[in-house]
């Protein structure tokens, strides 16, 4: 049998597992099911990539393949002054520092445009903070202040992260592209092309189903039939959104196959499959 907390009157917390006005059950959940699993399987998950990503931004070797133009995204573009020169399409500025990854000048913002993402927010609030851990499983925290605070303040600034993402996936279609001519200034076809190509696709999806890129084409408008253009692509993104946290590990397996593809080419582990040239 259970009871409700005390009236706000009596002393008891506002907000949180607590609050006044919530069931006041002795144990955790009533949930029988495995509830732990998917929190447990996006923390390995996300660990799992974030290990291997960080990894892979500081070893400064493996990322580029010349003789067909592969560059991973996640030394695109390669700015600094340590890259190999044919590898940096836009430039060399950044110092060569062991500390300071290749791609130092995109990175940081495609890691809070994740960060910052409805659906990382959900994944990570639940399998790292445990906030709550699923539904109708009480967290740990006495108390609940939401995101009304600093650092969680930063999540409204999701918008111009996603700016910057859609940037730098113009960026990403750029090294595609380009990777199909050769160091011999020739069309090339192989196996790397496929997947820079399908990354590429998966981006886009992603950050085309972002809710700040749905919220920026459909919102602010009073009459949608007076906008018939913006209206269907509202409703194109629309279905995307509803895929968002398939996009999302979509996302995180393409890029991480692609790197380490073309890091197993330029190592020499493999031989890329050509097609043409």
């Amino acid at each position: 049998m259970t009871t409700t907390s005390p009236a706000p009157s009596s002393g008891a917390p506002l907000k949180g597992p607590n609050g006044a006005g919530r069931a006041a059950i002795a144990a955790r959940t009533l949930r029988n099911d495995r509830w732990w699993l998917p929190p447990l399987a996006t923390a390995l998950g996300l660990g799992a990539w974030v290990a291997y990503a960080t990894v892979r931004a500081f070893m400064q070797k493996d990322y580029f393949v010349a003789q067909y133009e592969y560059l991973t995204p996640f030394y695109s573009p390669c700015v600094s002054k340590g890259c190999i020169p044919e590898s940096s399409h836009f430039g060399q500025f950044l110092p060569d520092q062991w500390w300071l990854p290749y791609a130092a000048l995109t990175l940081p913002f495609l890691l809070l445009f994740r960060m910052t993402c409805y659906y990382y927010r959900k994944a990570y609030y639940r399998a790292f903070w445990l906030s709550p851990p699923a539904c109708a499983v009480a967290e740990p925290h006495q108390k609940y202040t939401g995101e009304t605070r600093f650092p969680l303040l930063g999540q409204n600034l999701h918008r111009y992260f996603f700016y910057a993402a859609a940037l730098i996936s113009v960026i990403n279609t750029y090294d595609a592209v380009k990777a199909f001519q050769t160091a011999d200034h020739e069309f090339g076809f192989g196996l790397g092309n496929i997947i820079l190509i399908v990354n590429v696709i998966a981006l886009w999806a992603y950050t085309a189903s972002c809710h700040s890129c749905r919220s920026l084409i459909g919102g602010r408008l009073n009459h949608f039939s007076k906008h018939p253009i913006r209206y269907k692509l509202w409703g194109w993104v629309s279905k995307l959104n509803g895929r968002h946290m398939g996009l999302a590990w979509l996302t995180l397996g393409t890029l991480a196959l692609t790197d380490f593809y073309i890091m197993a080419v330029s190592a020499g582990w493999i031989d890329d499959l050509r097609f043409i040239n």
